[in-house]
């Protein structure tokens, strides 16, 4: 395994994806709409980068040519009610891998219902879980709509984070507005003691996820799915997180994959090349999703 990330003392900082998809052969099977699978297809290829993201030792192989340490595996989907069996595999590789894998929950959020959905939090809870991951826009919910409150306040009672997709997906059948970042400073408001991972860090409301993240300490981002060279790129409206992410934000940032839609070797190599500080890519890398596993893992042992 190589790790390229090393301390000041010269040893390895550890390397955490804190966003991987559950392999393909591990993942309920579901009818995903023909419009979502298309649009995703035509603009990230997915067939093709699904295709190497079939098993866990193809995610194994990939993490351990890369140097990646562990990863943090979602029960994530946009589609159908795939959480029961989602949250259970996501368990079950966790156990099998417990050196390499935490795991992060959901509930069933198509025709949302409460009662079931704080039932699968409990679940989530007794599985040890960290957290949950939630995609509202994909079921037609905004992030800050109120059927989503006693989720939010189950969480932040039990210890749970919350990861939210944010910014543009490619779905074509759903607003995206859904999930602009400034729906998390009202859930922020509302919910002071919840920490939220913003997944996919909200691009093209680039401006108003670093006003929110300034805002609220609580609240991360998380960059999986996206070429990170462009984030250092003039005039791709990544500049004002560039320069924040470099500062006063370098401990609220998470770097994320979401594996197979993006590279291990690929994103490490553009994150190490965009000139961060080195303390600040030591904290994107790693050290700052080591601190929230301990934190949300302390009361799961």
């Amino acid at each position: 395994m190589e790790n390229k990330n090393t301390l000041a003392d010269g040893t390895a900082a550890k390397v955490i994806d804190f966003r991987v998809r559950l392999p393909n052969a591990l993942r309920p099977n579901i009818e995903i709409p023909i419009e979502n699978k298309q649009q995703y297809d035509a603009v990230l290829n997915v067939v093709e980068k699904l295709a190497t993201g079939e098993t866990v030792e193809q995610l194994l192989t990939q993490m351990d040519q890369a140097g990646i340490d562990q990863a943090i595996v979602h029960a994530e989907y946009e589609a159908g009610d795939q959480a029961d069996a989602l949250n259970r595999a996501v368990v079950d590789l966790c156990e099998q891998h417990p050196q390499r894998f935490r795991g992060i929950g959901t509930i069933s959020m198509e025709n949302i219902c409460i009662k079931k959905a704080l039932k699968q939090i409990d679940d989530c809870i007794e599985m040890k879980l960290l957290g949950l991951s939630l995609q509202p826009a994909f079921f037609g919910l905004s992030i800050d709509d109120k059927r989503l409150y006693p989720i939010y306040a189950k969480a932040m009672e039990n210890n749970l984070l919350v990861a939210l997709h944010t910014g543009i997906n490619y779905s074509t059948n759903r607003p995206m507005s859904a999930e602009h970042p400034l729906l998390i400073d009202q859930l922020c408001c509302d919910f002071p003691d919840l920490t939220v991972v913003a997944s996919h860090a909200a691009w093209p409301w680039v401006n108003e996820m670093v006003a929110v993240a300034r805002r609220h300490p609580n609240v991360y981002m998380e960059f999986g799915g996206l070429a990170p060279k462009y984030i250092a790129e003039p005039g791709s409206g990544w500049e004002v997180m560039h320069r924040f992410m470099n500062s006063v934000l370098s401990k609220q940032i998470l770097y994320g994959t979401d594996w197979p839609t993006m590279d291990h070797q690929r994103t490490l190599n553009e994150w190490r090349e965009m000139g961060l500080k080195p303390a600040v890519l030591e904290a994107l890398l790693g050290e700052n999703a080591k601190r929230l596993m301990d934190r949300f893992g302390e009361s799961k042992q």
